[in-house]
């Protein structure tokens, strides 16, 4: 098996497309960064009294407290964000800017958006390529498993989507070092039990974690389509359709009790760390849950179709 995905990493970075989109993605990253460092340079806004600010936003808070529809999950969340808000007061520790150097760092989730539509690009073709170069017949004659064949392409699918990811994130921190200057001021949370210091490096590595499980999906949707139709493009097509259409259709759908059983409402698990939800009375387990469900029914027709297709004719 292990030979098996040797093989398909050297096919896949013997492509000349490959090392292309590498360098897209450290092209895009770098150039998000210098644009963002650009903008504000230009604009230069008046920075707002912290304090003033926070203190508008605890208001805010408390009056949002006061509303008997809440529910729990949305009670506990905004419970939190007040206990933070009195923290900062009480302490006089200030927010950090957006545009602060720990601020870029920690927002590395926005990686994911630019590599999931580079690995779906793999995802669609890794498969399907093999039918239309016409090496498919040539690939099965060998004395290998159809399972394992197909594996070792996923396998090297999904570690591609890693990989951009981590060579994302590298980029991001240089970018962060490179255009951005030190905050002043602390990111804080409420634990449950009291208010924490957030590390930056922590928090910027647990959301790009939480952001490949978009790549995770959106791959091996755009794997099973690229397996099932043998066409690249039909597969490519239909991945960046879901990803960029999926939020739409739930937020159609908020107000059903289906939405919470759509594979788009749980793809960005990011929204776990924010405060905003489209559909409420999920959890990040739940989620998680849900996503295992979909990728389970993914792979499992990509691998049926592939075992018992007849490739003869």
């Amino acid at each position: 098996m292990l030979k098996l995905i040797q093989n398909e990493w050297m096919k896949l970075w013997s492509k000349k497309a490959t090392w292309i989109m590498t360098g897209l993605l450290v092209f895009a990253i770098l150039g998000m960064f210098g644009l963002t460092k650009w903008i504000d340079t230009v604009n230069n806004y008046e920075k707002q009294d912290w304090k003033t600010s926070v203190q508008g936003e605890l208001t805010y808070v408390k009056e949002d407290l006061s509303n008997s529809g809440l529910d729990a999950d949305q009670r506990e969340r905004m419970e939190g964000q007040e206990k933070v808000l009195e923290y900062r007061l009480a302490n006089s520790i200030e927010p950090l800017d957006s545009n602060s150097r720990e601020s870029m760092i920690m927002n590395s989730g926005a990686i994911g958006s630019i590599a999931v539509l580079l690995t779906v690009i793999v995802a669609a073709g890794i498969v399907a390529s093999e039918f239309t170069q016409g090496t498919i017949k040539m690939l099965l004659s060998r004395p290998v498993k159809r399972w394992k064949i197909l594996t070792s392409k996923y396998v090297t699918v999904i570690s591609f989507g890693i990989f951009l990811m981590l060579i994302g994130f590298v980029v991001s921190m240089l970018g962060a070092y490179l255009f951005f200057q030190s905050g002043n001021g602390q990111e804080l949370v409420w634990n449950g039990k009291e208010v924490v210091e957030v590390s930056a490096w922590g928090k910027g590595l647990y959301m790009l974690l939480l952001s490949f499980a978009n790549v995770f999906v959106t791959a091996t949707f755009a794997f099973m389509i690229g397996s099932v139709f043998r066409s690249s493009s039909l597969a490519i097509g239909l991945s960046l359709f879901i990803y960029f259409m999926g939020s739409t259709l739930v937020m159609i759908l908020a107000k059903y009790e289906v939405v919470k059983y759509i594979v788009f409402t749980h793809m960005d698990l990011t929204i776990y760390e924010t405060d905003f939800r489209i559909v409420e009375g999920i959890t990040m387990s739940f989620s998680l849950a849900i996503l295992a469900v979909y990728i389970v029914i993914f792979l499992f027709i990509s691998y049926m179709t592939f075992i018992k297709r007849d490739i003869t004719a």
